[in-house]
């Protein structure tokens, strides 16, 4: 009898306590969670290193100099202000800006989706870019599915989509609130100050 009690205690553990294994890290996932500190609340993003190493790290690196302080989100895109585009997204974009006098990291490989395998999806975080192998400090969060932005998706006419490394998993009501700010041409009317991005774990 004691021994049928104590090999099913810990087969009892293991299905009721799945959140306590959880939060001692046995399943826990161990990707980086980062905070978008804004005027208007905070988002929190989950960072694919070990899909995106290239992409993820790059941005970890703005965080951990600290870059990102006083950066913001300035554009907005919704189904109401691209009239002139056959494939229509919806996102909200924010970084350093685009301006040559802004210092930054310089540009990176591009990582497409295809050998990523990170979709753009509601919430996903993703950087923004002219050409392959330009993306710097920009980024963009997907607001609804966008499988344009992916690898052979049609918005960008070369095919290659865009490098996605992330995904928001706190916080999508701030960022459908950005979206919804008043804007002229996509951009902000008032941009939308990004306080800090902290790295929580």
């Amino acid at each position: 009898m004691k021994l049928l009690v104590i090999f099913f205690f810990p087969l009892l553990i293991t299905i009721t306590g799945i959140e306590t294994f959880c939060q001692e890290g046995l399943i826990k996932s161990k990707n980086p969670i980062v905070r978008i500190s804004t005027e208007i609340g905070e988002i929190e993003v989950e960072i694919f290193v070990k899909e995106a190493p290239v992409t993820a790290t790059n941005f970890l690196e703005y965080i951990k100099k600290g870059m990102f302080k006083n950066a913001c989100f300035y554009r907005v895109v919704n189904m109401e202000n691209q009239p002139d585009d056959d494939i229509k997204i919806e996102v909200i974009q924010g970084g350093l800006g685009w301006s040559d006098s802004i210092p930054g990291l310089g540009p990176i490989k591009h990582e497409t989706t295809d050998i990523t395998g990170i979709k753009h999806l509601d919430g996903t975080l993703s950087m923004a870019r002219d050409k392959p192998g330009s993306a710097s400090s920009e980024f963009f969060i997907c607001i609804n599915n966008q499988p344009e932005l992916d690898y052979g998706g049609k918005r960008n006419p070369d095919g290659q989509g865009f490098a996605a490394f992330g995904k928001v998993i706190k916080g999508m009501d701030v960022v459908r609130k950005i979206q919804k700010l008043d804007n002229t041409n996509q951009m902000l009317d008032n941009s939308v100050m990004i306080l800090n991005i902290t790295r929580l774990e």
